[in-house]
């Protein structure tokens, strides 16, 4: 989608059709009672009746007669002005480019609403740039016959603005297209099929991302992982004929002297339980267990392509959880990279084994900070629903600008507690360590594992199970991928 910014007066803008966001406490606003008068009243009748108030999530859609350039008016609630956010307005771009795809309509014009208190005015643009582009995406490259059935992409918008802001707006928009390049990028990772989303895949797919970028590649094969001693990985992918990767993404942007900041994502292509396996009902959704390595390389693609003056690290250890005659079996004890011995009760609970290693890998960076994103656990949804992503930290001023980056992307977090007592759930009798603690507080208990494998210094870990699959589809995403945790880390990596 190509989005613009001109300051072309709304109502004289000739377009397909024009977009205005309504403030539900401001309705009687000059270009609102200007548009009325072109439209004959109705507008104002839409209002006086109720079919249209400017609640959150309202649209209301007029063929626009002879007094106005535009074929079209469609106009999208935005709820209290006060109380509005950048995901106010996210979501009603979004609701606005599902409804112009719903009319065919091929370009359009959006006025720029007025900011509110919390936001400027390129917040608010970068807000709607988001909101179209996040909307606009589609996982269709595998429909033959039934593309043609689909509702035509919305390609173009201007973003009507004053004249004064039209620079400072349009730097905005450019931010917004670069950070949903990532989350798209993380996205169509995420949505490809078993079949395809092999761990050397994943690795290709990293590969191109640096090469488009100023970023460093290197992917440990199994026999460098083997000869490293990464035992908890390659215990994980036993199972399959697909070997294991070790991806290692360095983006240099700030400082040569600067230690870097460590990404660590979960990259389990595809996750059936290994010899614990998992029902059979939405074991086609487990091609999603790569959704944390899917956010690192997102967001290095979004930090790259931003020029962010900070050093990266991205590790994702890839692997295909499988059931086969050489799987790893419950009762086994394994050696992990660190030296730590794991008894292992549940094949299930392998995304914790592989980012054990990963993270023990992450130290030799000696990062200043280190952040895992992971589909851990299945106790995270019932802990918090698909509403937020859990939390976990050793450092409380991590935790906290982690979910301030949270509230402001629209990628929310909720800290759940690391106490000392959760540990003891993960005693063994026969290793250092058993990779469950049972069900009582699983996803604390998981995070619990990793915090003896994260290297000494700020450590948070993200569990995004309940947050990185769309089951029915919402404005800012179709069924399937969120993306999520790429917004969220850019927002983070700006703070430090």
């Amino acid at each position: 989608m190509r989005i613009a910014v001109d300051f072309t007066p709304p109502l004289t803008l000739k377009t397909s059709c024009l977009v205005l966001g309504v403030w539900q406490d401001r309705t009687k606003t000059q270009l609102l009672k200007d548009l009325d008068d072109s439209l004959h009243g109705a507008l104002r009748l839409s209002v006086e009746s109720g079919a249209f108030s400017g609640k959150q999530g309202e649209t209301q859609l007029f063929q626009a007669g002879a007094g106005v350039p535009a074929a079209r008016i469609l106009l999208v609630g935005l709820g209290p002005f006060e109380a509005a956010d950048a995901g106010v307005l996210r979501r009603g771009a979004a609701e606005a480019a599902r409804v112009l795809q719903k009319q065919h309509v091929g370009e359009a014009g959006m006025v720029c609403p007025e900011s509110p208190a919390k936001l400027n005015p390129a917040q608010v643009a970068q807000a709607l740039a988001e909101g179209l582009l996040l909307a606009s995406y589609r996982f269709d490259r595998y429909l033959t016959q039934k593309r043609e059935e689909l509702p035509p992409l919305l390609e173009s918008v201007v973003i009507l603005a004053a004249q004064e802001h039209v620079e400072s707006l349009a730097a905005a928009v450019d931010r917004g297209r670069l950070i949903c390049r990532g989350v798209s990028l993380a996205r169509d990772l995420v949505n490809e099929p078993g079949n395809v989303k092999s761990p050397e895949f994943l690795a290709d797919q990293a590969r191109k991302m640096a090469a488009r970028h100023n970023i460093v590649c290197t992917v440990l094969e199994r026999d460098q992982l083997e000869k490293e001693g990464f035992g908890a990985l390659l215990a994980v992918a036993r199972g399959s004929a697909r070997p294991p990767r070790l991806i290692v993404l360095e983006y240099r942007g700030g400082e040569p002297q600067e230690r870097p900041v460590a990404l660590v994502g979960k990259g389990v292509v595809f996750d059936s339980g290994g010899i614990s396996l998992k029902p059979g009902e939405k074991m086609d959704e487990m091609k999603m267990d790569m959704a944390g390595a899917a956010a690192v390389i997102g967001a290095m693609e979004a930090a790259a392509g931003l020029r962010l003056p900070v050093n990266l690290v991205g590790i994702v250890p890839a692997v295909e959880n499988l059931p086969s005659a050489t799987a790893y079996r419950p009762g086994d004890i394994i050696t992990s990279l660190s030296g730590q011995t794991i008894e292992v009760l549940n094949t299930d609970a392998e995304g914790r084994l592989i980012l054990a290693d990963a993270l023990t890998y992450a130290g030799r960076m000696e990062p200043r900070t280190v952040i895992d994103l992971a589909t851990l656990t299945g106790a995270c949804i019932i802990a918090l629903g698909h509403e937020a992503s859990a939390v976990f930290s050793n450092h409380d001023e991590l935790a906290r600008n982690l979910m301030r980056a949270g509230e402001s992307s629209g990628e929310r977090l909720w800290q759940l507690p690391l106490w000392e007592n959760y540990g003891k759930q993960l005693k063994s009798e026969v290793a250092d360590v058993k990779n469950t603690g049972g069900r009582p507080a699983g996803t604390i208990t998981a995070a619990s594992f990793l915090q003896r494998f994260a290297p000494e210094g700020p450590w948070a870990h993200v569990d995004i199970a309940g947050t990185a699959w769309e089951d029915k589809g919402t404005a800012l995403c179709p069924k399937g991928a969120t993306g999520v945790g790429v917004r969220m880390l850019i927002d983070y990596l700006e703070q430090v």
